[in-house]
């Protein structure tokens, strides 16, 4: 009865989360409320507030859904075989293209993210922690392989997570997509480079 109980709770928040990030879509984060989510759901505000204790949670809930969706993508490319270099440049690449199409192209959601970021939310730093993670783990690789040269694995992939800056955040992409500046595999180029054992470069 409790393992029925609890399957139910999840269910109603996962369809709590995704009525929340449509209406999100079409009509905005800080126009939508809490009645419009119950609304749609046919259940009372109440009901809503025994799942999410705030709007602020759902909105959470909802980037912590979208964020995991980069963060497996990124991990899959991360755990295939084969040379560090070019699955580097492909998780990085990922992660922009993905970011890109979510918030760039939506407006709404873009508000939503934007939000999220001003406010430094916990969700929003774990995420960035993460890729980090995952970007160090190729890196790491591509040390036991001979293909990379790094004295401090750590700093090395939080400087490589900060170079891709321009690229990962949701509101450097736009802000930078008409401004001169090094494109995406350009950067990466450096990156890499950086990255080559000392005196090879390719």
């Amino acid at each position: 009865m409790t393992l029925i109980s609890e399957n139910v709770e999840t269910d109603t928040r996962e369809r709590i989360l995704v009525v929340a990030e449509r209406l999100f879509r079409q009509i905005g984060y800080q126009k939508t409320t809490v009645a419009d989510i119950a609304k749609e759901l046919r259940m009372s505000p109440a009901n809503v507030y025994r799942f999410f204790d705030s709007k602020k949670a759902i909105h959470e809930g909802v980037a912590r859904g979208l964020m995991g969706e980069v963060e497996i993508e990124a991990q899959r490319i991360a755990d295939r075989s084969g040379p560090a270099a070019p699955r580097l440049r492909e998780l990085m690449k990922t992660v922009h293209r993905m970011n890109s199409e979510r918030y760039v192209g939506d407006s709404k959601l873009h508000e939503m993210v934007a939000i999220a970021m001003e406010e430094d939310w916990e969700v929003c730093n774990a995420h960035i922690m993460l890729i980090t993670q995952t970007m160090g783990s190729v890196i790491a690789q591509g040390v036991a392989s001979g293909e990379f040269e790094v004295d401090d694995l750590e700093q090395t992939a939080l400087c490589c997570c900060t170079a891709m800056i321009r690229f990962f955040h949701p509101q450097m992409i736009a802000q930078c997509a008409n401004k001169p500046g090094p494109t995406i595999d350009r950067m990466i180029d450096f990156i890499l480079a950086s990255l080559a054992p000392r005196g090879k470069t390719s």
